[in-house]
């Protein structure tokens, strides 16, 4: 608004002086054009007093030409006579034309013209045409009276003609003085419209001005302020990023680093004064740690995707000195007020560390897992044997045909079920190194081969409706640690007399609650135990969260939410902790085809 203001005085202060100089160029070209129509009336009256001169010439030679063929008696002397009769008659047109009956001087000029015609047409039909016909017959013009009448006709018309110019005269000079008033008030006016018109723009451009300096300085301070306030802003936000924890560069537009907190700097070991103005990715230089090829430039992602990007898992950064680090990272656009992006923030941490010790606990887990199924596993491979020796004790005392062939199906039976759980325990820890097809039906079977023992002991009855014909893609033994953790959390939650349900649904490709799901299968692990607070499903997938106590690690649903994310699947559990369906419901979608996620949990 100020600067609007601003540019609305400077433009006040620019017109006003063009208009005043319209207004003053109007009132002179209005005096002006009144001083004009006084000269114009003065050249007017000096033209009916040179006509009125001119007739008086031609009266003149009228009367010369008359006396002289009145002396003579020769003709020659009246050619001066008829010579000035036409002239006469134009130059009497014009000054007529001349005076017009709208004032009263043009009133009183108009009489005497009309008294100089009536004399003059009285004096040339009364006396000089008879004067002319009577020498013509030869007779005598000596005659006094009738001179006399020819002198008196011919004062009269010099009258009326001084008259006129007398008038004229007066006429002339009063438009004179008139004009002379005119230029007087002109000059007078000038002066004072002048000095008047240029006080008032000096006082209005006083005015106008010190508001237009008043709002520049108003302006000027404000921005001194914000420029203060911006500086302390940026001296704040460099504090403020060399405090944060994690590694942050900043980017402009082209990709060019503009600012690194000490955090960046040690990581990628470049300083911040080196870095200035390189690209990204010759400072920020990530590969995969499995196919050592070089990452999308976080830059590049973010300018195609224009959204906050992260890099994939298995991503390290090379450093200046060559050494390497696993990092996780993330790009976000900087825009400016009208949405553009005109540069990007990364900010990103190292996580070797992290990896190392998410590894150790994954391992961790692994080993609890065996140890909850080392003794259930030894009591189902002891019994077998002992059957097995029990069977050999009878075959050395000899029994009959029949009995041995009975007690040898028997060990065979012992055997097979010994090799049945050696090769069940065997799968749950070996490691494949791509996906595999994996019947969901023949893994469960294993699971609950492994861990009957366990369910004899808790007293938990457990069944499984599970179709032989489904089956996803995966990493087999960490399916089995996964469903293992779930059937073995189930079956400790519902308790002595409790009741285990597992079962496996097909789930077709479609949209669920308005998004598009994949085909896949959907595991069930259902028990009626007294089910989980809301309070704890808060925190139930959290790692080092656990309700058992001593018994537990804390790490069993964590590791097992990380499995089910890598192999792109979702895990969730539906608990109720009152009324007569109380107990829990864990829902474990895995797709046919999913795509495995190699980061890991």
């Amino acid at each position: 608004m100020e600067f609007i203001l601003f540019k609305r005085t400077l433009r006040q202060v620019l017109l006003l002086p063009i208009v005043a100089c319209l207004v003053l160029a109007c009132f002179l070209v209005w005096q002006i054009t009144g001083a004009n129509a006084t000269v114009g009336l003065f050249e007017k009256s000096d033209q009916r007093t040179d006509l009125t001169t001119r007739i008086e010439k031609l009266v003149v030679d009228e009367e010369t030409g008359l006396r002289g063929y009145q002396t003579t008696s020769d003709t020659r002397f009246l050619q001066p006579y008829y010579d000035a009769e036409a002239p006469m008659q134009k130059a009497i047109a014009d000054l007529q034309s001349m005076i017009g009956p709208s004032q009263p001087q043009d009133v009183a000029l108009s009489l005497y013209l009309k008294q100089f015609i009536q004399e003059h047409e009285t004096w040339h039909q009364g006396f000089a045409e008879p004067l002319i016909a009577t020498i013509s017959a030869g007779g005598h013009t000596n005659d006094v009276d009738l001179n006399l009448q020819g002198m008196s006709r011919m004062n009269a018309m010099r009258d009326s003609l001084k008259a006129i110019a007398s008038q004229s005269e007066r006429r002339s000079q009063d438009r004179i003085v008139l004009w002379r008033s005119q230029t007087r008030h002109l000059l007078f006016l000038l002066i004072g419209l002048t000095l008047t018109i240029g006080l008032l723009i000096g006082l209005f451009t006083r005015v106008r001005l010190k508001t237009a300096y008043d709002s520049f300085r108003q302006q000027l301070d404000l921005q001194r302020q914000r420029t203060h306030e911006l500086f302390e802003s940026e001296q704040h936000l460099r504090t403020t990023l060399s405090s944060i924890g994690d590694g942050v560069i900043v980017c402009d537009s082209e990709g060019h680093v503009q600012m690194m907190n000490p955090v960046a700097q040690a990581l990628t070991g470049w300083t911040e004064s080196e870095a200035q103005n390189r690209p990204l990715d010759q400072i920020f230089h990530i590969v995969n740690e499995i196919t050592r090829q070089p990452v999308e430039n976080p830059f590049l992602k973010v300018q195609r995707l224009k959204r906050v990007v992260g890099v994939s898992q298995h991503t390290i950064l090379l450093r200046k000195d060559g050494a390497e680090i696993s990092v996780d990272d993330s790009g976000a656009p900087i825009r400016n007020a009208a949405g553009d992006i005109t540069g990007i923030v990364m900010v990103f941490r190292d996580i070797t560390l992290e990896l190392k010790t998410r590894a150790a606990l994954l391992a961790n887990e692994k080993l609890a897992v065996a140890g909850r199924l080392a003794a259930t596993i030894a009591h189902e491979i002891h019994n077998p044997l002992d059957s097995v020796a029990n069977l050999l004790y009878l075959l050395q005392h000899e029994p009959k045909e029949e009995e041995s062939k009975q007690f040898l199906q028997m060990a065979h039976t012992e055997l097979a079920r010994v090799t049945q759980i050696s090769r069940a325990m065997l799968s749950l820890y070996r490691e494949s190194t791509a996906p595999v097809s994996v019947n969901l039906k023949e893994m469960l079977d294993d699971l609950l081969l492994l861990m009957q023992r366990r369910f004899q002991i808790l007293g938990v009855t457990v069944s499984a409706d599970l179709p032989p014909e489904i089956a996803v893609e995966g990493f087999p033994a960490e399916l089995r640690q996964v469903f293992t953790n779930l059937i073995a959390n189930a079956a400790e939650a519902a308790g002595q007399s409790g009741n285990v349900k597992i079962r496996v649904l097909p789930q077709p490709a479609g949209t669920v609650s308005s998004q598009t799901v994949e085909a896949g299968a959907i595991v069930e692990i259902i028990d009626n135990g007294p089910g989980i607070t809301a309070e704890n499903r808060k925190r139930i997938f959290q790692p080092f969260f656990t309700t058992k106590g001593e018994q537990g690690t804390g790490l069993g649903l964590w590791v097992s939410q990380g499995i089910i994310r890598k192999h792109a699947g979702t895990i969730d559990l539906d608990s109720r902790t009152d009324g007569p369906d109380h107990g829990t419901t864990a829902h474990v979608f895995l797709a046919s085809k999913p795509v495995i996620n190699l980061g890991g949990n």
